[in-house]
């Protein structure tokens, strides 16, 4: 009789021991974005008080309540009302969509790849948008024209890239990636021949600018335009994140379970490019956050997607607020977020590679 109880006691802790972990992960994961989301408005050049801040975020959700329950009046002044709401609130909600698609995209190749060194813009999507909006610039067009010539060169840059790989007759994966890189190579050239007949003095340091990446512009509108795509692609790797996980494992085991890993393989492919071309056409060309945040996530709970997709999303929204805090704050003048990313991705990725922590488990 103690010995079965031994035995069950035994059982009780490694289960305990097992669970406690993704528990304390998640609520970890969970709690830090809108903590993250709520700091990042407290900070810029323009002091406002943390109070002010968490009056003007809770006023017009109470303010709708009947007079005799809860009113807020306004302690706050109309400056810090406009840069709070027009100027910081719609750049941390922008922050939140590029992060946290980026690094669901990058999350989404690595797995239909079967590479942890895959990225999102594996397919040429952020050479061929950056070229969109280098051109666009170049023409003398609107913040809006630059933006939808970058999204819709993006998506253009995948289609050729997928009807490149169609004329060969050798393994998809590979030739998809390599076709991916010429794609990639050929809207490089033509970026940088945009570069050369731009104005040096107008036209070259915006396209300079916008290529390396930001945040400072970003409005309403923007945030609009590109919330749909980002959110419903997103929400789509999502709920088919267990057939990702049979694509990983290998294409001859999804087929015997009756996936049709071709048909699937194109809808991974169209969703990661939307949520890519949508952050790129606001953000510019921001690297390293869609291959380094999925290992984060890898490190957290595990290669199971069913786990590794929800946590992905929200470490790379808490990823790029963290980048953008940084960006606008360490300096005088804002670092772009391109450069950032890059400073501090590329030793993390180094770490992971000492340690041998780049693959699946």
């Amino acid at each position: 009789m103690n010995t079965i109880r031994t035995c069950i006691s035994s059982i009780s802790e490694k289960i305990i021991s097992l669970v406690r972990i993704p528990i304390v992960t998640t609520v970890l994961v969970f709690s830090i974005l809108p903590i993250l989301f709520v700091v990042s408005l407290f900070l810029g050049r323009y002091d406002v008080s943390p109070v002010h801040v968490i009056e003007l975020l809770v006023a017009p959700v109470l303010n709708l309540l009947p007079a005799n329950i809860i009113h807020i009046n306004p302690t706050w002044t109309a400056t810090e009302e406009n840069v709070i709401y027009q100027i910081r609130l719609p750049r941390v909600i922008a922050a939140v969509l590029v992060g946290a698609g980026l690094a669901i995209a990058g999350a989404a190749y690595q797995g239909l790849f079967k590479n942890p060194l895959v990225s999102p813009d594996i397919l040429g999507v952020s050479s061929g948008a950056g070229f969109g909006a280098a051109l666009a610039i170049l023409l003398g067009f609107g913040a809006i024209m630059i933006q939808v010539s970058a999204f819709c060169f993006g998506i253009l840059a995948v289609v050729i890239t997928y009807l490149l790989s169609r004329f060969y007759r050798t393994t998809p994966t590979l030739i998809l990636v390599l076709s991916g890189i010429i794609v990639a190579a050929f809207f490089s050239a033509l970026i940088s021949f945009t570069k050369y007949v731009a104005d040096p003095y107008e036209k070259l340091p915006a396209i300079e600018f916008w290529l390396m990446g930001s945040l400072a512009s970003v409005r309403y509108t923007d945030i609009l335009m590109i919330a749909p795509p980002i959110l419903v692609a997103s929400a789509i790797l999502i709920l088919i994140r267990w057939r990702i996980n049979l694509l990983a494992v290998g294409g001859d085991e999804a087929r015997a379970l009756g996936i049709d890993t071709k048909r699937m393989s194109q809808f991974i492919i169209l969703c990661s490019t939307m949520i890519t071309a949508g952050a790129v056409c606001i953000a510019g060309i921001i690297g390293w956050v869609g291959l380094i945040v999925p290992h984060l996530g890898r490190m957290l709970v595990g290669p199971d997607y069913k786990k590794l997709m929800p946590v992905t999303f929200l470490l790379g929204a808490s990823y790029m607020l963290i980048i953008d805090d940084i960006a606008r704050n360490l300096t005088s003048a804002e670092i772009p977020l391109g450069i950032l990313t890059a400073i501090i991705g590329a030793p993390f990725f180094a770490y992971l590679l000492s340690k041998r922590s780049v693959g699946w488990t």
